[in-house]
């Protein structure tokens, strides 16, 4: 396969992902989110729970892909961030560097005097003892 035809893959896979979490029913009682249609692409069938609240892995869309492509052309294709992608590389070096390039914020200046005491210093209460 040529790298266009990949793209074009991941691409039309891509838009069928977006509908699935766009066009998704949230069940509120059973805190889930559901499938409301069918998506033989990415392997998702009408009614599958997609996102759930207690002890659920979510899809993966690289998963997804490598089902359709093998291992390493999936990665060529669309890098995913744990493994080392784009994003990891951000964070990992760009965001170091510029952190070294910004100079800390100097300390604001304190000054000596306090401010006098609300109430001569008895507080907020407004009754006398006798």
């Amino acid at each position: 396969m040529d790298i266009s035809e990949l793209l074009a893959l991941k691409k039309e896979l891509r838009e069928q992902w977006r509908l699935l979490w766009r066009d998704r029913f949230d069940d509120r009682v059973k805190a889930e989110g559901v499938a409301s249609n069918e998506y033989p692409n990415l392997f998702v069938e009408k009614g599958t729970v997609i996102i759930a609240s207690r002890d659920y892995r979510p899809l993966s869309f690289h998963e997804i892909l490598e089902m359709h492509l093998s291992f390493p052309v999936a990665d060529i294709v669309d890098p995913s961030p744990s493994r080392g992608g784009v994003g990891k590389f951000i964070r990992e070096v760009i965001m170091k560097e510029a952190g070294r390039r910004m100079p800390s914020p100097s300390p604001k200046p304190k000054s000596g005097k306090s401010q006098q005491p609300k109430k001569g210093g008895r507080g907020w209460l407004h009754f006398k003892f006798r």
